[in-house]
């Protein structure tokens, strides 16, 4: 049996104190896996029901095969992994503000170990995702204004409850449109929001975007006897 707690890493960041750890949670008989920024909790790997839906939904409103994909939030991975299950993804690249989570990634403390860094299709970069997202030249510094059939957005925990002011100015109609430089025709963004779907974001969605959609997801929570918990994925489709 492991050991009931671990802090695997803690590191400084531009943001804050940084920490990934890993908990023993008796009743349930697992491992869970958990980044802290101070104490405010990012992510857990017992809850991934709606980082694995914003991939899996983001995508499923492509058509066709060989799309490059744009992950914004590296987090445990859960996003990138389902991403990258899809046979049509030909690229996938991944940007984090916080270079000690991509190098968890990299050494392989994190439950999917070093499966992303390993994939010849991703890529893992540092960069700050809205500082990017408002450039004139994007996220890939080799080919300046690349554009993506899909960019998904997994930081905030929605667009009102943000991480740090950085981003503030990313969740608005005019935020959301300058976004568009770095989509193609037809291509899809998608936010992820750990709150049920709210019609004001879809609602700033459809102010930016010729077609926008919320999608809930409904999941059992196994620390509270199967209470359902309800979260969101919003979608946007470029003309």
């Amino acid at each position: 049996m492991s050991a009931l707690f671990e802090e695997l890493d803690y590191a400084p960041t531009p943001i804050g104190a940084i920490s990934l750890r890993r908990r023993r949670i008796l009743a349930l008989e697992t491992d869970v896996f958990e980044i802290l920024l101070g104490d405010e909790h990012l992510m857990s790997s017992l809850f991934t029901a709606s980082e694995v839906a914003l991939a899996d939904k983001g995508l499923a409103a492509l058509k066709g095969k060989g799309w490059d994909v744009l992950v914004g939030g590296l987090g445990l991975g859960y996003t990138a992994r389902a991403a990258l299950a899809h046979e049509a993804v030909a690229d996938l690249t991944v940007v984090d503000l916080l270079e000690p989570v991509i190098r968890w990634h990299r050494e392989g403390l994190v439950p999917m170990q070093t499966e992303l860094a390993d994939d010849p299709r991703c890529r893992l970069v540092q960069g700050d995702f809205f500082a990017l997202a408002a450039s004139d030249t994007g996220f890939d510094a080799e080919r300046p204004g690349r554009q993506y059939d899909a960019i998904l957005i997994d930081i905030d925990h929605t667009p009102e409850r943000l991480l740090h002011g950085g981003s503030a100015g990313f969740y608005t109609a005019g935020g959301l449109r300058a976004l568009q430089r770095f989509l193609k025709p037809g291509g899809v963004v998608g936010l992820w929001s750990d709150e049920a779907p709210d019609e004001a974001i879809t609602g700033l969605l459809g102010a930016a975007f010729a077609e926008a959609w919320a999608e809930p997801v409904v999941f059992a929570n196994p620390l509270q006897d199967g209470r359902e918990i309800t979260q969101a994925v919003y979608l946007g489709r470029k003309a």
